[in-house]
């Protein structure tokens, strides 16, 4: 394929061409020629017939899967030769080449190392569930399930579990997930009891939480937990549930269980206590009841009644003194509004802050942010993770855990808004291997190009605020992000726009004291309002 392009919120990639290597005799069909067959294919019009299509493209997808893992094992060792002949000790030897094949499938970089394990799993060790793969009786999910079930085996066992099942002969034809589980599972540990014990015994060093969206504004907190300890949990919730129904709660079971789960982990009944909870709205969403949907940092876009409704303390509506007290603050130049909400059943006062994001009117780039409401002193870290929002890596949503440069310090570049990008734990130290480089290019929002080792180039594009259109930065025009150009200094300054870059011609209209504001041709549309407690 000469040309590669994704589609995902805020980000745009490209790959740079490609080649297929050259080999004797008739030209090898490459990519090109498969994606043309497949454009000429015909769908059929009878019902049999489409049935006999639907399976038989199932078993061509199977058949794709297998010759990618077999592509991803030899781009790993071609990789390897290329990082071998150009000095690379050989404990660091492959690093990287996850990366590189999740950006080639338009995966995460996790998932992309998953594929490249699973891709060594069948080619090199499980030759017998790579063959039912390419035939067909097997799809890659299901090779996948066989593929974990047997990792913690030794290679001469996994292929002896291999052997044993050999799924090339439609041993597995008509069986569901589970099943296939339990066959691989009940074969493993025949093969090596030991290993499955000890693999039951390292799980518990892998427990953990973690929290992801769900739709309709809420979110999904699972643990992973020791069964001991995860049975004891939830029944302890099911017996403070059972026992208030039992006295009157009007609550049904999981509601109660929900609830009390929140109440014990904060500390406070039915709420939140100190916690930092951003959201970014257009003034009009806050101010006048607008439309315009905002977004919740750490979980995605919300609709504009309920970011209203949040900030005024759990009421239907905006909570009129919230206005005002923005309204009054912001006159004196503040940009923060402390609220004391009226105490009601099972709520205490909270305090809301609003900062002011200021944006290029045309594109929605951000440009600059109040920092007169400071809650944590790095203020360009909270300028960039509030413009990237999740890691800038193409197709990768994980939540921004590193601000570093994009083209890195010791090559020359500053520490600049330009110049910073939010990146997650590994794309950040993956960026550091040996042939991975990175720069910005100029445009209407932020954008950066990361080149591979293997020379192909990836653009990713700061996703727009709410109120702008989702339409790509336009190239070519210039930078206008104010930002120091000085290396970093040893003791950072907190970034104030306003203290350094409002113009002496600056005014508020009386109307709407937040729409019409602006400094040195940035208009102000967007506000960040964010309440550090609630009860």
């Amino acid at each position: 394929m000469e040309r590669i392009r994704g589609g995902q919120t805020g980000k745009s990639v490209s790959a740079a061409p490609g080649s297929v290597p050259a080999t004797a005799g008739p030209r090898a069909l490459d990519v090109g020629d498969l994606l043309a067959t497949l454009g000429s294919f015909q769908v059929g019009a009878g019902s049999n017939e489409l049935i006999d299509q639907i399976r038989g493209l199932e078993d061509v997808k199977s058949a794709i899967a297998a010759v990618q893992a077999r592509a991803s094992v030899a781009f790993d060792r071609a990789q390897r030769r290329e990082q071998a002949a150009t000095g690379v000790p050989s404990a660091e030897q492959g690093q990287g080449v996850g990366a590189q094949i999740a950006l080639a499938r338009r995966e995460s970089p996790n998932k992309g190392s998953r594929l490249l394990g699973l891709a060594k799993a069948l080619v090199s060790e499980m030759p017998r569930t790579m063959a039912a793969l390419e035939t067909g009786h097997l799809n890659e999910w299901r090779a996948t399930l066989l593929v974990k079930e047997t990792a913690c085996l030794s290679i001469q066992d996994r292929a002896a579990v291999d052997e044993e099942l050999a799924p090339d002969t439609g041993t597995f034809d008509g069986a569901g997930d589970k099943t296939i589980i339990a066959a691989a599972r009940a074969a493993a540990y025949r093969r090596d009891p030991r290993s499955i014990t000890q693999r039951a015994a390292h799980a518990a060093s892998e427990r953990h939480v973690s929290l992801r969206p769900a739709p309709d504004t809420m979110t999904i907190l699972t643990a992973l937990l020791p069964v001991a300890q995860g049975v004891a949990a939830y029944a302890a919730l099911t017996r403070h549930a059972d026992s208030a129904r039992s006295g009157g709660d009007t609550r049904n079971r999981g509601q109660v269980m929900a609830d009390t789960l929140v109440e014990r982990l904060t500390g406070t009944p039915g709420g939140i206590s100190g916690i930092d909870v951003q959201l970014v709205m257009t003034d009009r969403t806050l101010f006048q009841a607008d439309s315009e949907p905002a977004r919740l940092q750490g979980y995605g876009i919300v609709p504009a009644e309920w970011a209203r409704t949040l900030i005024a303390g759990g009421r239907a509506g905006p909570d009129a003194r919230v206005k005002d007290a923005a309204e009054e603050q912001a006159k004196d130049g503040e940009g923060q509004a402390e609220v004391n909400a009226e105490s009601t059943a099972g709520r205490k006062d909270f305090k809301v802050l609003l900062r002011r994001l200021y944006t290029a009117p045309a594109s929605g780039e951000l440009l600059a942010m109040d920092s007169r409401a400071r809650i944590f002193p790095a203020g360009m870290r909270r300028f960039i993770e509030t413009r990237d929002d999740t890691c800038r890596t193409p197709y990768c949503d994980a939540p921004i855990r590193h601000i570093d440069h994009v083209v890195p310090w010791h090559n020359g570049g500053t520490t600049s808004l330009a110049n910073g990008a939010g990146l997650c734990e590994a794309c950040n130290h993956t960026k550091e291997n040996p042939g991975w480089n990175a720069k910005t290019i100029p445009g209407g929002r932020h954008q950066l190009e990361i080149s591979t080792p293997s020379g192909h180039r990836y653009q990713s594009t700061a996703p727009p605020l709410p109120g702008h259109p989702r339409a790509p930065a336009t190239p070519g025009v210039p930078a206008t992000s104010p930002s120091p150009s000085s290396r970093a200094p040893s003791s950072p300054v907190p970034f104030s726009p306003l203290q350094a870059e409002a113009p002496a011609t600056a005014s508020w209209s009386p109307a709407s004291p937040v729409t019409h504001f602006s400094m040195a041709g940035m208009l102000l549309e967007n506000v960040l309002p964010h309440r550090t407690s609630w009860n």
